[in-house]
């Protein structure tokens, strides 16, 4: 059986600054730090088993994050760029204001995957592709525990990557999440289905 907890990064300076993240690149508050450490207990209660992956998105909000929750598993934190937020940008650490007033809204129809919610932004296909391709990945290697740390934008696609949702139907769904919060997901072996237990757990 495998088993993938997937964490959205905690509290980051452009939450309480109310900038847009994507890209943006910003380092977690002092109650960020609370919460990642949190989520540590939370997690090292649920495997309790030292040195298992810790995947984690380069951005500095969820680096910092990983790190925290890996030290009780003495795990080192393997980065990569393809577990990045959805890039806004021209919009990214911009105010509300700026944000408001250059949003090209998603089309209820239409091209929806190829869709620029913000000049020079990732389309849902950009981030779908690249999240499939690295959960693949990782999840061929078969390891029995897992911890990914990434964003909330990035949790949606996570999930329709490990259902196995071909990039193509990723235009319209959504998986609301919030910082500092738990998915998982998990894979039987007798039938090889991919659950998702949880979704955005709450364990502050």
């Amino acid at each position: 059986m495998q088993n993938v907890y997937v964490v959205t990064h905690a509290q980051s300076l452009h939450h309480i600054q109310d900038l847009a993240g994507g890209w943006y690149d910003t380092s977690l508050t002092e109650k960020g730090v609370n919460q990642a450490e949190k989520l540590a207990d939370f997690l090292y209660g649920e495997i309790s088993i030292s040195g298992i992956p810790v995947y984690s998105s380069d951005l500095k909000r969820a680096f910092e994050t990983a790190e925290i929750i890996a030290r009780p598993f003495h795990s080192s934190v393997i980065q990569d760029e393809r577990l990045r937020e959805m890039s806004f940008g021209d919009a990214e650490g911009k105010p509300r204001e700026w944000r408001n007033e250059h949003i090209t809204p998603l089309p209820e129809d239409g091209d929806r995957l190829n869709h620029r919610i913000y000049k020079n932004a990732e389309t849902r296909k950009d981030v779908g592709t690249r999240i499939c391709e690295y959960l693949d990945e990782i999840i061929s290697k078969n390891d029995e525990y897992l911890i990914i740390v990434s964003h909330g934008q990035a949790l949606t696609f996570i999930i329709m990557a490990w259902l196995k949702v071909p990039v193509e139907n990723m235009d319209y769904c959504n998986f609301r999440a919030a910082p500092a919060r738990v998915t998982y997901l998990q894979k039987d072996d007798l039938y090889g289905n991919r659950n998702v237990v949880y979704v955005c757990r709450d364990i502050m």
